[in-house]
């Protein structure tokens, strides 16, 4: 069962029911969408050690990387993008099947990985900080919570049936 489905089915109600207007703006806009690209910029310290945890730890090439007479940048390509905007009880519920209690901030990423047991030692080799282990989500993606070598929250997941 897919995360929303399980979440509506739970709620006793379908996801988009309870939303009211927050679903309006997406209703017609397919061939024109208002936003072209996710962006998130992670500012640090430590430039080269997050950098190193992010692109070999994921495994990614960069895409851009900017002058450094400005300051650094690098353009890791993620993939799709979306943004999951919650509520404080929908957060809890997320991190309760995920690490059994509430410890997440504001912002909190979700990668989904093709190989989750692979991309867990890569990112432990460059200084992630396992939150807690693996668990099998109610949907059935295998997922596992880490803390970037700067405390950004991430988790990785497999979802289910992707070997």
């Amino acid at each position: 069962m897919k995360r929303r489905n399980f979440i509506g089915a739970v709620a006793g109600t379908t996801v988009v029911a309870g939303l009211g207007n927050a679903t309006r703006a997406g209703e017609s806009a397919t061939s024109n969408p208002p936003v072209m690209e996710l962006r998130v910029a992670l500012t640090t310290q430590a430039f080269d050690r997050l950098a190193d945890f992010y692109r070999v730890g994921l495994g990614m090439e960069p895409s851009q990387a900017w002058p450094a007479d400005q300051g650094r940048a690098l353009v890791l390509d993620m993939g799709r993008a979306t943004l999951e905007v919650f509520d404080e009880k929908q957060a809890q519920t997320v991190d309760q099947i995920e690490v059994e209690k509430r410890v997440s901030g504001q912002i909190r990423f979700a990668l989904r990985v093709p190989d989750l047991d692979a991309a867990m030692k890569r990112l432990v080799a460059r200084g992630a900080t396992v939150v807690h282990g693996s668990v099998v989500a109610p949907w059935g993606d295998k997922m596992v919570r880490f803390q970037d070598p700067d405390g950004m929250q991430i988790t990785l997941y497999q979802a289910r049936g992707q070997s």
